[in-house]
């Protein structure tokens, strides 16, 4: 809304935020309407009260000159893909496919311990909601005692596959809050994407290289 007399402002500036150089994301998929990011450990999925600086939503508007909105968050601690709208009406529509949840989303974890062979289901509430959460594994290194799975989530709870998997005794390498330890990048990762195109009636796929892809 337009500022009135009485209106009162509150700026927040701190030169030692916007001295330092942000993470660098890079480009999927530049689809006019939307992109799609991968985002780098590190980064803001959107800014905070202190300013964007270090926002993916920022990174996009300002690589491709074109307002930017946010529909859905990853972890600052975590990577890959994440996609940003470049219009109010867009956003709307792909923030209501996420609300109805009609986007597939696939992501590659790095866990301390020996997941077993078969696939688990995690469906323990979260914060007094339901939440379900499924693990396979992809590739285990004995030796090392970790395990890399392959998660995909039925909900959108806080932390959730953070949560879930230490609460099974397979926290997430890199963990600081959930007990995956502190030497490490969080090892968490959306590497596929999908949904229905909004305004074309085709499905979008997007999905990492393998060779960006974690690995043990």
């Amino acid at each position: 809304r337009r500022l009135v007399a009485g209106d009162r402002l509150h700026l927040y500036h701190d030169p030692r935020i916007l001295d330092r150089e942000p993470p660098t994301a890079w480009l999927v998929a530049d689809e006019g309407d939307w992109s799609v990011w991968c985002k780098p450990p590190g980064m803001f999925s959107q800014g905070s009260r202190w300013g964007d600086h270090w926002s993916i939503a920022r990174f996009a508007e300002q690589r491709l000159q074109r307002s930017a909105f946010l529909v859905h968050r990853l972890d600052r601690a975590a990577s890959g893909l994440i996609l940003v709208a470049h219009g109010r009406k867009t956003a709307a529509a792909l923030s209501r496919l996420f609300r109805e949840r009609r986007v597939e989303k696939r992501y590659q974890v790095v866990v301390h311990g020996r997941f077993p062979g078969q696939p688990r289901r995690f469906d323990s509430p979260l914060d007094g909601r339901p939440a379900l959460t499924h693990a396979r594994l992809l590739e285990r290194d004995d030796e090392a005692g970790r395990s890399l799975l392959e998660v995909e989530i039925g909900t959108g709870r806080k932390h959730q596959i953070r949560r879930h998997l230490a609460a099974a005794g397979f926290p997430v390498v890199g963990d600081r809050l959930h007990g995956g330890g502190e030497e490490e990048d969080l090892r968490l990762q959306c590497v596929w994407l999908a949904f229905p195109d909004p305004a074309r009636s085709r499905w979008r796929e997007y999905q990492l290289p393998a060779e960006e892809r974690l690995g043990l």
